[in-house]
C-alpha cells in the first residue's frame, strides 16, 4: 500500500464543549461562554471567552489553546510571541473562508475524506495505534474526532482553493528572474547543496517455491483461526502483520481509493461485501495478505489486513549480487552500456522504461527532477554514489527498497552538480520559483491587509499591544 504521511500542522481542532450557549454579536462586542445547563459548573461560571470577532465569527480561547496544543505535537516553532501569532493565524484562515464562502468555492468530501484518514492514521500511529489513547488525549470517542476533523479539513482545503486562486494569474518572466537578481550580492542568492542524477539496474533475488508456500500456509492458517472463532482479525494482526504502519492498529488501513493502494490488494479489497469473511490469499509488490472488509463509503473502502512476507535467503542474495556483478563487469568492458542493462535486465518498473534513471518527486513545486540531493536519495545508494566519479558503475549492493522488499541493484553516477550559490544558467527553474514565491506571498499579504480593512474585527483588550505581521487589526 503506497502510505501517505503528511505531517502538515492541524489548525483549528476546537475541543468540545458539551452544553455551552454564548453568542458572538459583533455589534455587542465580546462576549464569555458561559454554562447553560451543568450539574459541574454552577451557572453562570465562564468557562471559554471570546477573545476576537473577526466578521460575524468568533474565535475563542479554546480555539487558540487547541491550536496551541496540535502545534507543540507537530513540533512548531514560533518566530513571534504565540500569544498574539497564534488568534492572528486563526483570523487570518477565517478572512480566506469568508471570502472562499463569497466565491463558491468547493472541495470535494472524497478529497476530504481521504485527508482525515490520513490525518487520523498518522495520530494513531504517534500513539502506537491505540484507539483508546488517542481518543483519551483527544478528550472525545474517535467517531467524534473523525466529524470534527472533517469539518477543519473541509474549511482549510477551501482556505488553500482560495490563495491559489489569489495567485493563479501570477506569471513569472526570465527577465523578471534577470531583474530580480541582477542586483543581489553573492552571499545573497540561494546555495544550491550538492545533487546527482543515478541510474540504476535491479534485481530482486529468486525465492524458492517452499518458502512462497510457508508464507500462504501461515495465511492460511490466521483465516481458519477467524474462521473458528478462536481470534479476532485485529488480534492475529497485532500479533503477526509485517505492515509496521497499520499492525499495531489491529491491521486497519483507514478509508482508501483505488489509487491509492496495489491495484492487486485493491481489486480484492473492493470486491468484498461480507465483514465477517477473510478474502483469499492476494499477492502484491509488498508480499501476500488477507483481507478482512470494515466498512464501504462512497468510492472509499477500510479494511484490515495482514501482511506475510516470504524471507530471502542469504543464499538467495548472494546469488543476485554475483549476476549484476556480471552485468556490470560487461558494462566496463564495453559489451553493451549501463542504459541498454536497465531497460533490458532491471526488474525495478520504475527505472526500467526511463533507461535505469531515479527520479525524484519534487512536492514543494509539484515537479517530478532526475536530480537528488544526496539526502533525498535511498541511504544505501547515496553511500555508495557518493564517492564514485561519474560515468562510474558500482559494484552490486543491496537495499530494502519503498515497498520494503529486499533488492540488489548495481548503479551509475551520471551527472553530480557541486554545491553552488544559484545563477541564472545553471539553476533558472530554482530563481524562478523564488521570484514566483515572493510574488505570491506579497498578494496574499496585500490581500490580507486589504480584507482587513472591510471587514469588521474587534479584540480583547488584551492583545491590543501585540506586534502583529499584518496592520488593521486594531480600529
Amino acid at each position: 500500500m503506497k502510505t501517505t504521511r503528511n505531517l502538515i500542522v492541524i489548525l483549528l481542532l476546537g475541543l468540545p464543549f458539551i452544553g455551552m450557549a454564548f453568542t458572538a454579536n459583533p455589534a455587542a462586542g465580546l462576549s464569555a461562554i458561559t454554562a447553560a445547563d451543568s450539574d459541574s459548573v454552577s451557572m453562570g461560571t465562564v468557562i471559554d471567552e471570546v477573545i476576537w470577532v473577526v466578521g460575524d465569527e468568533a474565535i475563542l480561547k479554546s480555539d487558540v489553546e487547541s491550536f496551541r496544543m496540535q502545534a507543540a505535537m507537530e513540533g512548531v516553532k514560533w518566530s513571534g510571541d504565540p500569544d498574539c501569532t497564534i488568534p492572528e493565524q486563526i483570523a487570518v484562515q477565517k478572512l480566506f473562508k469568508h471570502q472562499a464562502q463569497i466565491d463558491s468555492i468547493e472541495v470535494t468530501d472524497a478529497d476530504v475524506a481521504s485527508e482525515v484518514e490520513q490525518h487520523i492514521n498518522y495520530w494513531l500511529e504517534m500513539v502506537d495505534g491505540s484507539r483508546e489513547r488517542l481518543e483519551e488525549y483527544r478528550h472525545k470517542p474517535l467517531s467524534q474526532i473523525r466529524n470534527d476533523l472533517r469539518d477543519e479539513l473541509k474549511d482549510r482545503q477551501m482556505v488553500q482553493k482560495m490563495k491559489q486562486k489569489l495567485v493563479e494569474d501570477i506569471a513569472v518572466t526570465p527577465a523578471d528572474v534577470r531583474r530580480y537578481f541582477k542586483d543581489l550580492p553573492q552571499d545573497s542568492l540561494p546555495f544550491i547543496p550538492t545533487e546527482v542524477e543515478v541510474e540504476i539496474v535491479q534485481n530482486t533475488p529468486k525465492i524458492p517455491v517452499e518458502e512462497l508456500n510457508r508464507v500462504k500456509d501461515e495465511l492460511r492458517e490466521y483465516t481458519d483461526r477467524v474462521n473458528r472463532g478462536d481470534a479476532s482479525f485485529s488480534t492475529l494482526a497485532r500479533l503477526y502483520s509485517e505492515d509496521p504502519g497499520t499492525a499495531r492498529r489491529g491491521g486497519e488501513l483507514g478509508f482508501s481509493g483505488r489509487g491509492m493502494l496495489d491495484p492487486a490488494f485493491a481489486s480484492v479489497a473492493f470486491n468484498l461485501t461480507d465483514p465477517k469473511k477473510v478474502s483469499k490469499i492476494v499477492e502484491s509488490e509488498f508480499g501476500f495478505h488477507i483481507i478482512q472488509l470494515i466498512e464501504k463509503r462512497g468510492d472509499k473502502v477500510n479494511v484490515r489486513h495482514i501482511l506475510r512476507k516470504p524471507i530471502v535467503s542469504d543464499e538467495d542474495i548472494n546469488r543476485t549480487l554475483v549476476r549484476l556483478d556480471s552485468i556490470a563487469s560487461n558494462i566496463r568492458a564495453g559489451k553493451f552500456t549501463f542504459e541498454d542493462a536497465a531497460s533490458m535486465l532491471s526488474d525495478d518498473k520504475d527505472t526500467r522504461n526511463n533507461k535505469g534513471l531515479m527520479s525524484n518527486s519534487d512536492s514543494q513545486n509539484g515537479r517530478i527532477t532526475s536530480r537528488f540531493k544526496m539526502q533525498d536519495l535511498p541511504p544505501e545508494v547515496a553511500k555508495v554514489v557518493d564517492t564514485m566519479q561519474v560515468g562510474q558503475v558500482s559494484r552490486a549492493f543491496q537495499l530494502i527498497n519503498q515497498r520494503g522488499k529486499t533488492v540488489c541493484v548495481i548503479a551509475k553516477l551520471k551527472n553530480r552538480i557541486e554545491g553552488h550559490r544559484a545563477s541564472i544558467s545553471e539553476d533558472f527553474q530554482t530563481l524562478k520559483d523564488v521570484v514566483t514565491q515572493r510574488r505570491q506571498n506579497e498578494r496574499i499579504h496585500q490581500w490580507v491587509v486589504d480584507k482587513i480593512k472591510s471587514v469588521y474585527t474587534r479584540l480583547n483588550d488584551g492583545y491590543q499591544d501585540c506586534k502583529f505581521e499584518y496592520e488593521g487589526w486594531i480600529k
